[in-house]
């Protein structure tokens, strides 16, 4: 069972990001010609620092990377105008580091991208988000990914669930196969997600902070094997973090708390499948080093480079 780690955004050892933004308030005080150009400065300099990350990352052998939702300030924004064809190139020369690379990448659209909303205007929103998303995958020439949440619980659970269906059926063919769905930490836990993925033959995203936080019983080995399943011949990707305080559980950790990890992956291994577990940790990069090091103290993994390794039968 090979295990391969990644982080997401932004790199803080080499302290830049691709996500620098521009609020519309700003674009608006300018005034439209100067707003386009400082916009157009921005998306540059995103540009410019995603490839350093990138490159930064193959360097170091980490090849599973959440690209930023922010490379295209204002890009869904119904009072801005962007011509996102306009950085083809750009484009194409960060699909190429990506591919050429065998770099598995994907996105998370933020927290107001909810299509079982009850209000249209949400659901209209939402579905811009989505499809900007493919757009940008498109333009990488990159069969990419973007993890999502069941939403709104308004109505409860049932209905929640048969309006997230309902929506996501109103997508384009296309777009349904890259969205992959994953379990929240306050409402739907891994059973209600799994049946969802299931029903609409979708992967699950595993995130087993969230499972800690929000479930009424359920037990991850009961559990994982149809999890992984949804994946097909796709390998599995999950999530991992741990709760920044025993207060605070829901947030995450500037870190990951080694044990925990070794002990997920204790009970999940039987499963002897190859998967990517995606850190999210608030030191990104740092992060995953500071596990990989505490990992080789406390087991005897097999580290086939900086963010991979094997699991024996035995730590």
């Amino acid at each position: 069972m090979k295990v391969r780690l990644g982080y997401v955004a932004i790199s803080k050892n080499l302290n830049i990001t691709s996500s620098s933004m521009m609020t519309y308030s700003h674009y608006k005080k300018l005034g439209f010609k100067k707003a386009n150009e400082k916009l157009h400065g921005i998306i540059l300099s995103n540009f410019r620092d995603l490839e350093i990350i990138l490159n930064y990352n193959i360097e170091n052998n980490i090849y599973f990377y959440r690209l930023t939702s922010s490379l295209i300030p204002l890009l869904t924004h119904p009072k801005v105008k962007i011509s996102i064809n306009k950085y083809k190139l750009e484009f194409e020369h960060i699909g190429n580091i990506i591919k050429n690379n065998n770099m598995r990448v994907d996105t998370h659209p933020d927290q107001f991208c909810v299509i079982n909303s009850i209000n249209e205007a949400v659901v209209e929103a939402s579905t811009k988000i989505l499809h900007s998303h493919q757009r940008i995958f498109k333009l990488l020439k990159y069969d990419g990914k973007m993890v999502i949440h069941v939403g709104s619980s308004v109505g409860g659970k049932n209905e929640s669930i048969k309006r997230f269906k309902d929506n996501f059926n109103k997508l384009n063919r296309k777009l349904q196969q890259m969205i992959i769905l994953e379990n929240d930490d306050k409402v739907f836990n891994i059973s209600n997600v799994l049946k969802v993925c299931e029903s609409l033959n979708i992967p699950m995203v595993l995130d087993y902070h969230h499972h800690r936080c929000n479930n009424t019983g359920q037990k991850i080995e009961d559990y994982i094997e149809r999890i992984v399943k949804t994946w097909g011949n796709d390998i599995p990707k999950m999530h991992f973090s741990s709760p920044k305080s025993k207060k605070e559980k829901r947030a995450h950790n500037d870190y990951i708390d080694v044990y925990s990890f070794i002990a997920f992956i204790e009970r999940i291994k039987f499963i002897d499948r190859d998967i990517d577990i995606m850190l999210e940790a608030k030191m990104k990069d740092n992060a995953l080093y500071q596990l990989v090091n505490d990992l080789k103290e406390n087991t005897n993994y097999e580290f086939v480079n900086e963010s991979t390794f094997i699991i024996k039968e035995k730590y």
